[in-house]
């Protein structure tokens, strides 16, 4: 459980000094479960992590991320959901022992209501092997992130990470 954690406080630091804007929305891991772990989360458990193996869930702040509308600005909505999506795969990168460049190939959002309170993004890993990034071949993982705030489906984002080989320099 403590390896997860550090992996968690690791993505959290990684997105806070390699993209400022994730440290200026503050965005942060909720909770992060793989199969067969019961409580794995960044501060309070999560029933939905407990019960949904392989999910991570994040959020950010309504405040620093507000529009003229006083509700979540969209670009704040789909940079929380990207990050998301991106976080789960270096963390299964993490997990399985590989490296490898993570970039967004190509995403869809669709805004189903206005996000008027703390939301949280959930993504689920759809068991994708990691493998051929140790054979220098490229992985793709399509990922269905969802924004919830409370009991309503505020988003969906549905993309294509692409993780290319490391190249050695």
């Amino acid at each position: 459980m403590k390896m997860h954690q550090a992996l968690i406080d690791q993505l959290v630091a990684t997105w806070h000094q390699t993209i400022p804007l994730s440290q200026f929305m503050q965005v942060n891991v909720v909770s992060f479960a793989v199969k067969n772990d019961t409580n794995i989360n960044a501060s309070t458990p999560s029933l939905d992590a407990v019960f949904n193996p392989h999910q991570l869930i994040t959020t950010a702040p309504l405040s620093p991320n507000i529009n003229l509308h006083n509700t979540m600005f969209a670009g704040s909505i789909y940079t929380l959901m990207t990050l998301t999506g991106w976080g789960m795969v270096w963390l299964q990168q993490k997990l399985a022992a590989v490296n490898g460049d993570i970039v967004l190939a190509d995403a869809q959002i669709k805004y189903h209501a206005p996000v008027r309170t703390q939301p949280t993004a959930k993504v689920i890993w759809p068991d994708v092997a990691l493998t051929p990034l140790l054979q220098g071949r490229r992985v793709k993982a399509e990922l269905t992130v969802e924004l919830w705030c409370d009991e309503l489906l505020c988003a969906s984002f549905k993309g294509l990470y692409v993780s290319l080989p490391v190249q050695v320099k």
